[in-house]
């Protein structure tokens, strides 16, 4: 896990020097992934650390309170995982106030990149923009940089096989789909959510199939369904099943997560619990009877221990934490 910081106050001494990439890295695509392989390289070459530079919350919820701002993709702590699994050594997560965003392009580089952070080099993608107003591109960095000696980078976007560009708003777009297959091929990680397990009406345990109720999840939910996914309990991976969104069978309009943890039958109430989501299995609908649900859980849930083992026999390169 990269090491996660909420202030460039006091910055360490021994973390200046380095390579610094700023942006969102919402999801930590494979887009963010060739970014990071060149950071690392130019922290090598500079002979510093890997930082990377975000902003909590987004500028936009300052710049439009009004908007009703919409869930990450990841919280910092799991951004701040899925860059260290790719090597990044710092994330800092600026505290973002009226103040940031009043900076000039120059003043931002000059008084957070120079002064602050003391960097060597820098890492940026081709849309790059910075300071008030998104005023900065990168030619305005080239030309900071240059003035400043700090090693400018410049990375290419990454595509699909289509063409288009990788990017954490298009996998935004496939989640809200419910095609989590896509979503997947893009991350780095496959995508999961996470909260914390409260006690839920209890249906699911008088159908005979007990599920784990996710609550104060801080990301995006996508589509309503059943998706088949793992988690981790006391060390040991389980298959799983879960429902995203309402019970009409029952009349609850409530979007809720319930997870059935394939095999597990101990008691995780209280506890912050992950589910991997690979595959989306059906869509949700109302049965005419408890009987007739019970049968269509136990149909999903074969499809979800057939994922699981298939997961678990072949084991994706990214899974394995392997280079991207």
């Amino acid at each position: 896990m990269a090491q996660l910081l909420d202030s460039l106050q006091d910055f360490p001494d021994s973390l200046r020097g380095g390579a610094v990439a700023v942006g969102n890295f919402d999801g930590v695509h494979l887009g963010h992934a060739r970014l990071v392989r060149e950071l690392i390289g130019q922290a090598h070459s500079v002979g510093g650390p890997s930082i990377v530079l975000t902003f909590d919350p987004p500028p936009v919820a300052i710049l439009v309170p009004e908007r009703t701002p919409s869930p990450p993709l990841t919280s910092l702590r799991r951004r701040a995982e899925l860059l260290g699994f790719l090597g990044v050594d710092v994330l800092v997560a600026y505290p973002t106030d009226r103040e940031l965003l009043n900076l000039s392009a120059e003043a931002f580089f000059a008084e957070k990149i120079v002064d602050c952070l003391g960097a060597k080099a820098m890492v940026e993608g081709p849309n790059f923009r910075f300071g008030k107003d998104r005023a900065g591109d990168t030619q305005l960095l080239q030309n900071l940089c240059r003035d400043a000696g700090l090693q400018l980078s410049i990375v290419q976007a990454r595509e699909d096989a289509t063409g288009s560009m990788i990017s954490s708003t298009r996998v935004r777009q496939l989640l809200t789909e419910g095609n989590i297959v896509a979503a997947n091929s893009m991350l780095t990680r496959p995508y999961r959510v996470e909260g914390i397990v409260t006690k839920g009406a209890q249906r699911g345990r008088q159908l005979g199939f007990p599920t784990a109720n996710l609550e104060s999840i801080g990301c995006l939910l996508p589509k309503h369904g059943v998706y088949a996914g793992q988690t981790s309990i006391e060390g040991r991976d389980y298959a799983v099943a879960v429902n995203i969104g309402p019970n009409p069978t029952f009349g609850e309009q409530q979007d809720k997560v319930e997870m059935h943890v394939i095999g597990w039958s101990g008691s995780v109430y209280g506890e912050r619990l992950f589910c991997t989501l690979w595959d989306r299995v059906r869509d949700i609908r109302r049965f005419g009877s408890a009987d007739a649900l019970r049968e269509q859980l136990q149909a999903d849930i074969h499809v979800c221990e057939q994922r699981f083992e298939e997961r678990t026999r072949t084991p994706s390169k990214r899974d394995a934490n392997s280079e991207l």
